[in-house]
């Protein structure tokens, strides 16, 4: 609404009040798009430009857990990365088996909680055997769903999503309700194998570029971009912060 000085002070504080009042413009939802011709290792949907990879089955839990895996990816650089601190509440959005789960359970401690979020059952039970084996309390197995991973609403301090993203079947409604999740200042973290770098041995579907992932992020006003760290040796870790003072 354009106001226009021409009756008085009363005049454009009534402007001032029914702009206010005037409703936000929705977000506006991307459209997905599906092609005949794709990539054998895509499901043939995309969105943003980005062919959607296929979710990686519980059978190959194995892999998750392989020794390979510490010189390929750095866990350990990762996780100091995300700087956790005692007392957090983060979840672990495709958890998988839970290698990053029960490297972030000590580090939030137990005032703190991890939870596993992840859309098979088998997986959430390797996670809920695992926590009960290493006595931890701090960490809670949910079963979420192909369009929501099943969070509290604006309680959770950090995100993270470790090779999981590029096989969310509903990318935009899984961010939606990742950032509801979240708390004001609270961070969502892109983990993936970089397409830029063409000898990362990983199925280019099963890739993202930091472009790509700044490009979805934008759909989403209140997430900030606030760090890539590249010093993995097969990934990056993009983060982003929600915004809004933390209470």
């Amino acid at each position: 609404m354009r106001c226009v000085l021409a009756g008085g002070v009363a005049f454009v504080l009534a402007c001032a009040v029914g702009t206010a009042d005037e409703p936000q413009k929705p977000r506006e939802k991307p459209k997905y798009e599906y092609r005949q011709e794709h990539d054998p290792n895509g499901i043939g949907k995309f969105y943003l430009d980005r062919e959607i990879a296929h979710v990686m089955g519980f059978q190959a839990a194995g892999w998750l857990e392989r020794k390979e895996r510490i010189k390929e990816e750095d866990p350990e650089k990762l996780i100091k990365a995300l700087d956790l601190k005692e007392g957090m509440v983060v979840a672990d959005v495709g958890a998988g088996s839970g290698y990053h789960t029960f490297m972030m359970a000590p580090r939030v401690g137990e005032k703190g909680k991890v939870i596993a979020s992840d859309i098979q059952q088998e997986m959430l039970d390797i996670v809920t055997k695992k926590a009960k084996d290493k006595k931890l309390t701090n960490v809670e197995a949910v079963k979420g769903t192909t369009t929501d991973p099943k969070l509290p609403a604006g309680q959770v301090d950090l995100i993270l999503l470790v090779d999981v993203y590029h096989e969310f079947e509903f990318p935009y409604e899984m961010t939606e309700k990742m950032v509801a999740a979240l708390k004001p200042g609270g961070r969502l973290v892109f983990v993936e194998f970089r397409l830029e770098d063409d000898k990362v041995a990983i199925k280019l579907v099963h890739k993202m570029s930091e472009r790509q992932v700044l490009k979805e992020a934008a759909v989403f006003p209140e997430l900030e971009h606030t760090k890539t760290v590249g010093t993995l040796p097969w990934q990056h870790v993009v983060i982003f912060t929600k915004k809004g003072e933390k209470k």
